[in-house]
């Protein structure tokens, strides 16, 4: 999957938001205020750091080498993501997807029943 894709994809989800938080060259992507993707798109490889429920983080550490843990915030509950095609584009998705839905779940109930549309 390509950073734009990804760029896409976070974007196409309910109400998330795009800054650049972390200083030029890194897109940050929130829900409710809340990160769940930081996205590096230049540099020698791009990637993309993605909140992670801990035990499916180590799992697609081990399945995945480009899947380390994450850069620069909480290792057990973040992993990095080398967009080098390595990894399954569907399985980036759910990924995307994953982190995401891990923000939501964390969000007041009122927040969660708006982003759902009930």
């Amino acid at each position: 999957m390509s950073p734009q894709e990804v760029n896409d994809l976070a974007l196409g989800l309910p109400e998330v938001t795009e800054e650049e938080s972390f200083g030029p060259g890194a897109n940050v992507y929130k829900v409710a205020g809340k990160v769940f993707a930081i996205l590096q798109p230049g540099g020698e490889m791009p990637q993309v750091t993605l909140k992670c429920e801990p035990s499916l983080a180590l799992e697609l550490r081990a399945q995945y080498s480009a899947v380390t843990e994450g850069y620069h915030v909480n290792k057990k509950h973040w992993n990095t993501v080398l967009l080098d095609g390595t990894v399954p584009s569907d399985e980036v998705r759910e990924m995307v997807e994953h982190a995401y839905k891990r923000v939501v779940d964390s969000l007041p109930k009122y927040v969660r029943a708006r982003l759902s549309g009930q």
